[in-house]
Parts: structure tokens; C-alpha cells; sequence
């Protein structure tokens, strides 16, 4: 019996997670009160103070499960290692499935972070610096060889994490391009923007074929 308890205990905790995501995604932080994500769930309000303590707590445990996912999914498709192109290729394909696939966590974590505490709103940051500068890796490295022509590492890279995580404003996978025609489509975009040199160019029809296969 305890194990069920268990059970059902985490499945209201992802019920709870998922509800506050769609509800703080599409109302905001502030005009989302926990007896209103409690109505959402089927549960008191004060239920939800077993799980998370405050309303920052849970907002800050939506940011950090995204960030931390996101990090370890990226972890998982990276290279060991090859080109700047292909690991580039590599992160971009990465990050606009993770985002497509979390639609709400994604728009929580960037639109709520004026809502955190200074304590954990440092804690957040850091996990974005670190992903971030997993990208920055790859931009020197491809500069340094010539593969890419960058002014501005940093700046470039802000560019592109906007870009790539900005599909999520538009994108309905319901209609006419799927996942990985708009994959394709930014694959093609981020090349530009790096300055690709005609050898990148090649390797990336090569990926973007594969994307359409």
C-alpha cells in the first residue's frame, strides 16, 4: 500500500508540475494563485503545500527541471566529437526538439525569471550560463579553424539561442511544416548567421537531407 502512495503521490506532483506550467505560460506568475492551479489539479489548495512549500518554490522547480533536462538532453546528442558544423548542426537539432516538446516550461523559464528570488534566480543562471557556453565552444572552435566568421562570439551566440528557442512563438506542429522541415529551415539560417565557409555549406545540405529523409 505504501507503494501506491507513493505512486499516486508522483502523479499528482507531475500533475501539479504540468498544471502550473500551462497556467503560469498562459496567465503569467503573478495572476496564477495556487487556489486557482489547485481547482486545475482536483486538489485543496493547501495539498499543494505538501509538494511545494511557496509559489516560488514550485516556479523555481518548473525552471530548474527545465534547465537540468535540457542540459542532460543536450549531453546525450553531443558529439564526441567531429566538426564545429556537425556539433553545431548537432545543438540546434537538440535544442529546437527540447523546446518544441515543452512549450510551456520553455515559455516559463524565460518570461518568469524577474520572478525569482535573487537566491535562485542566480541558481537558474547558472545552469543557463552553462548550456550557453556549450555553444560558445563551438562557435570559438569553428572561428579558430575558419570554418565559421564571427565578430563576436558572445553576442552571436545570444543571437542564436533567441533564434532556435523563439520557434516555439510560432510553431504548430499541426500544420504544414513538421519538426524537421523547421529544423531544416533554422539549420540553414544558423549557417548564415555563423558565416559558414562553402565547405560548411556542403556538410549542412548533407544534414538538412537527412533531416528530410
Amino acid at each position: 500500500m505504501a507503494r501506491k502512495a507513493g505512486s499516486d503521490g508522483e502523479k499528482t506532483e507531475a500533475a501539479i508540475r504540468e498544471a502550473a506550467a500551462a497556467l503560469i505560460a498562459r496567465y503569467g506568475y503573478e495572476a496564477v494563485s495556487m487556489r486557482r492551479l489547485g481547482t486545475e489539479v482536483g486538489v485543496q489548495a493547501a495539498a499543494l503545500y505538501r509538494y511545494f512549500p511557496t509559489k516560488e518554490d514550485l516556479l523555481f522547480s518548473l525552471m530548474n527541471e527545465h534547465m537540468k533536462g535540457l542540459l542532460g538532453a543536450w549531453q546525450a546528442a553531443r558529439p564526441a566529437s567531429g566538426a564545429p558544423v556537425a556539433r553545431l548542426t548537432a545543438f540546434v537539432k537538440n535544442h529546437i526538439a527540447f523546446h518544441i516538446a515543452r512549450r510551456h516550461s520553455t515559455h516559463v523559464s524565460n518570461m518568469e525569471l524577474r520572478s525569482l528570488s535573487p537566491e535562485k534566480l542566480t541558481a537558474i543562471l547558472k545552469l543557463r550560463g552553462a548550456y550557453e557556453k556549450e555553444l560558445r565552444a563551438i562557435l570559438r572552435e569553428g572561428a579558430e579553424s575558419g570554418a565559421f566568421v564571427i565578430d563576436d562570439i558572445g553576442l552571436t551566440a545570444m543571437a542564436l539561442i533567441q533564434m532556435i528557442t523563439g520557434v516555439i512563438v510560432w510553431f504548430r506542429p499541426d500544420e504544414r511544416l513538421s519538426v524537421a522541415g523547421v529544423t531544416a529551415t533554422y539549420l540553414g539560417m544558423t549557417m548564415r548567421l555563423v558565416g559558414a565557409t562553402m565547405q560548411v555549406e556542403s556538410q549542412h545540405v548533407h544534414a538538412h537531407a537527412e533531416l528530410r529523409a
